[in-house]
């Protein structure tokens, strides 16, 4: 099974549209805790959505169980903690949410987890796929798109 990863920011919406039909995505999972935000440009739930489904036939879904809480996220965003730390409390976050029994493999296969960071190095959307991979049976590989 194959996953992929995409952070908007830096990205136009030609580039991000023209990389998640090029790797036939099937669903895109937007595992941001706000959605919504104006800053989002594109990227905002509404417009996402039907970009999505128009420019690369592909679903989209809403899954907060996979971001991090306000508090958390907040905490790392202002200097509170540090990447280690959020690595830490996001991994049992993870754990304590049961997220490997929550997802189905099919809504996983060929898709694409959505979050904001550019590069996958500090963002929570490599940490749900690690996790994903360490604690159930799904076994995939993952591809961060730039």
């Amino acid at each position: 099974m194959k996953i992929n990863t995409i952070g908007f920011t830096k990205k136009n919406a030609e580039m991000f549209f023209s990389l998640v039909k090029g790797e036939s995505v099937k669903t895109l999972i937007d595992v941001r805790l706000n959605n919504v935000s104006q800053l989002a440009g594109f990227a905002k739930r509404d417009d996402l959505r039907f970009f999505l489904r128009e420019l690369c036939s592909t679903d989209y879904v809403h899954l907060p169980e996979l971001a991090p809480t306000k508090e958390l996220l907040n905490g790392y965003k202002k200097g509170v903690i540090s990447w280690e730390r959020y690595e830490d409390s996001f991994l049992n976050l993870m754990a304590q949410r049961n997220i490997e029994r929550i997802l189905q493999p099919s809504l996983l296969e060929d898709s694409c987890l959505l979050c904001s960071e550019h590069e996958p190095h500090f963002c929570h959307r490599r940490l749900v796929t690690e996790y994903l991979n360490k604690h159930s049976d799904f076994n995939f590989t993952v591809k961060h798109l730039y």
